[in-house]
């Protein structure tokens, strides 16, 4: 297949330079710009398993809450080519406010004058940080981040939109559960998950969040921007709970690697390694499918039944 017949097979040329340092102030701004909505969407949106209802979803023009709440319904959403935010009802209200410019205080505060000027009543339960250094610091209080330079974030959102393919190729070779393509504000990544139907038993000691998100058998895939325990913006895959053994599986291409992550391990594609690659497009769905062999193929999973070809489950279809 040509590479002009598929966007998320793209030459490398299309695959820009996007190093952890060349824009962390802005990623550092714009990481707490997303929580500010995603505590929104949490508050709004109706709860679904493993929490597919608190994430965003890639546009055409940036990222999306998609619809939520109700009396208004509302929906908001980040424009990353034109640098603004756009709140809007289903009564056909509307605000917008500029991303270049503001601090995360000014960023919180003009989104509330904006939800009350649309008739929005839902805030956030909890409007600070989440897992970030200062999750102690109100967002309201936040005026040390606020630097938003345009042409990072554009290119941030174009190479979202390459992830966000492939990650929609990949998730249909899966003829099981498989979550939503789906942006992670908490961690600013992009992923998507296969589920098995083997329920998985966590305790009581552990908390909420973690025991909704794992209470089944998950191999999960995905793409993050870096922090600063890993300073690179990587591709990558765990499996959860981690079977025994996982680690002596090989990856590809010959530079990803198995790392230690927490109790487990993540297999990691650095970015910077997968665009150097001849097709990274290609390298990237290769990567992921060498983790999910060894993920699935350690925990018993039933690969043949797993599996679709193109999208299709139906053997007739193939």
């Amino acid at each position: 297949m040509d590479a002009t017949e598929n966007p998320g097979r793209a030459a490398p040329a299309a695959w820009p330079d996007l190093s952890y340092a060349s824009w962390l102030p802005t990623k550092e701004t714009l990481h707490r710009f997303t929580q500010v909505v995603g505590k929104i969407r949490l508050a709004a949106a109706p709860r679904r398993n493993h929490w597919w209802n608190v994430t965003f979803h890639v546009t055409g023009r940036g990222l999306t809450t998609r619809p939520m709440g109700n009396d208004p319904i509302f929906a908001i959403d980040f424009d990353f080519l034109d640098h603004r935010l756009h709140l809007a009802t289903d009564e056909g209200r509307r605000w917008s406010f500029p991303l270049p410019g503001q601090s995360v205080a000014g960023f919180a505060g003009e989104l509330d004058r904006g939800l009350e000027a649309v008739g929005v009543r839902t805030r956030s339960a909890r409007p600070y940080p989440y897992g970030l250094p200062d999750s102690g610091r109100p967002f309201a209080e936040d005026h040390e981040h606020a630097t938003y330079d345009p042409a990072a974030v554009t290119c941030f959102w174009r190479l979202l939109s390459r992830v966000n393919l492939l990650l929609e190729e990949f998730a249909g070779g899966g003829a099981g559960e498989t979550s939503p393509v789906q942006l992670f504000w908490h961690g600013l990544d992009i992923a998507v998950t296969r589920f098995s139907d083997r329920h998985i038993d966590q305790g009581p000691d552990v908390d909420p969040v973690t025991r909704e998100a794992y209470s089944r058998e998950v191999v999960s895939f995905g793409f993050w921007f870096g922090d600063e325990s890993f300073p690179h913006a990587a591709f990558y895959s765990y499996t959860a709970p981690e079977p025994a053994g996982l680690v002596d599986d090989p990856l590809q291409p010959a530079s990803a690697r198995w790392t230690a992550s927490g109790t487990g391990h993540l297999a990691v594609l650095t970015y910077d390694d997968a665009r150097g690659q001849p097709d990274p497009g290609a390298a990237v769905l290769g990567f992921y499918d060498s983790a999910f062999r060894a993920g699935a193929g350690r925990a018993g999973w039933n690969l043949t039944r797993e599996a679709a070809v193109h999208g299709a489950s139906d053997p007739c279809a193939r």
